[in-house]
């Protein structure tokens, strides 16, 4: 009870501070974005930031309630929070609002959505970190690793079927928590083996690339000649990505739809096509490009007063900061979430018990999935797949989700010289 009654003092104040400083920077961006200056009241709660405040104010008592629950409260519900954050995802197929082409929202009435899918990430962090904390549980076996996979695989099935495919990659992140917990490395390799062989395939001619691995393939025999078994398994590697580099264009135009390859072709150069599919990046370049070192200053942005950005609010909501607030501004941003992913990995790293290590890094494996993919798509690097900022873009769904999925950790950690729960 004492521990509880000063659960205050163990709090780490310093992620706190890192969380309500993105929270405000994400309030006042909102207000950029969607500012009408025959409206000047930023607490109007008919707006999008008037409807933001509200959805802060509400993540802090979600933070806070968190905070005051016990640890083994969240421990023992993981599946219960898993079920539930399921049957939701199973709802929102049968009733859910479809926006911008997704099924994937819950109407709640007076402007008010819920999207489960953000809902089942922190869920999904849990159970996840409840089985591989369980005792006799080795994510180098085969029945372990299934089971883990299959824990993650559900939700992301559900979410594809909304069809969310941004939600859907955010879940892959959770690999690095089984690499964090024992699974080889050789899975990261080929994972990233496969991407580079599929982006290669795309740009050049298929032969070029099988002959660049021919002689990649030589040359590491000629290393390697005394290894029997490295030869052999470098044979069969050479092999296996000479077949896949001459199936990926058939996949490609079998496997994807129209909009998703004609948004991948824009990144990778095979399209040009500023008009169409590419403009939401183009002009979110141009805004990001257009506040050069300082910015042009708080509701100065003339591609963001002038709505020249889809969804600057939301998705590219980081066009708003590049351009009213300048390189300083985004180098500030980043620097915050390359702060708290540190601490945050610190705190994973510092716990007594598995199940909040495990917990912690996923927390990490998702906000960093977030920020790099969302950033990356604003400019320019990744194609539009539509995942908020973290902390940052509007929406309430998003907000809460990310509050309860860090609170959680800290509530966790501020358990940990306490008795261990798992």
């Amino acid at each position: 009870m004492n521990s509880q009654r000063s659960f205050f003092f163990n709090v780490d104040w310093l992620t706190v501070l890192i969380y309500l400083a993105l929270c405000t920077i994400g309030w006042f961006n909102i207000h950029a974005a969607v500012y009408d200056e025959t409206n000047t009241n930023i607490f109007d709660l008919s707006t999008e930031y008037g409807k933001q405040f509200i959805y802060i104010i509400s993540a802090l008592v979600i933070g806070i309630v968190i905070l005051l629950l016990e640890s083994r409260f969240l421990t023992a519900l993981a599946p219960v929070f898993y079920g539930v954050t399921v049957l939701l995802l199973l709802l929102v197929l049968v009733v859910g609002r479809n926006v911008g082409g997704n099924q994937a929202w819950i109407d709640l009435g007076g402007g008010f959505r819920l999207q489960p899918s953000e809902f089942a990430k922190f869920a999904t962090c849990l159970l996840l970190a409840r089985y591989l904390s369980s005792t006799n549980v080795k994510i180098t076996e085969l029945k372990s690793f299934l089971i883990a996979g299959g824990i993650i695989f559900l939700p992301m099935l559900l979410i594809k079927m909304q069809p969310d495919d941004g939600s859907t990659l955010v879940f892959c992140s959770l690999i690095f928590v089984l690499y964090r917990e024992g699974l080889s490395g050789y899975f990261l390799v080929f994972i990233g083996l496969v991407a580079t062989l599929f982006v290669l395939a795309l740009l050049y001619n298929v032969w070029f690339i099988v002959a660049g691995l021919v002689v990649l393939a030589v040359l590491l025999l000629m290393m390697f000649r005394r290894n029997r078994r490295f030869s052999v398994a470098m044979l069969i590697g050479l092999v296996a990505c000479i077949g896949f580099v001459f199936i990926v264009k058939p996949l490609y135009y079998s496997g994807l739809k129209k909009h998703q390859r004609a948004r991948i072709d824009e990144v990778l150069g095979l399209n040009n096509d500023k008009r169409g599919v590419g403009y939401n990046q183009n002009q979110s370049k141009i805004a990001i490009g257009s506040g050069r070192i300082w910015g042009k200053g708080y509701l100065q942005g003339t591609q963001t007063k002038y709505s020249f950005v889809p969804a600057q609010s939301t998705d590219f909501i980081f066009c708003t900061v590049g351009e009213e607030w300048g390189f300083a501004g985004s180098v500030t941003v980043l620097g915050l979430y390359l702060f708290l992913l540190l601490r945050i990995i610190v705190i994973a790293e510092r716990q007594r018990s598995p199940f909040s290590r495990i917990y912690g890094y996923g927390v990490a494996s998702i906000i960093f999935c977030h920020v790099t993919i969302n950033i990356a798509m604003a400019i320019g690097y990744m194609p539009v797949i539509g995942i908020p900022l973290p902390f940052i873009s509007y929406g309430g769904s998003s907000l809460w989700s990310f509050t309860t999925l860090l609170f959680i950790l800290l509530k966790l950690d501020s358990n940990r010289m306490g008795i261990n729960y798992a």
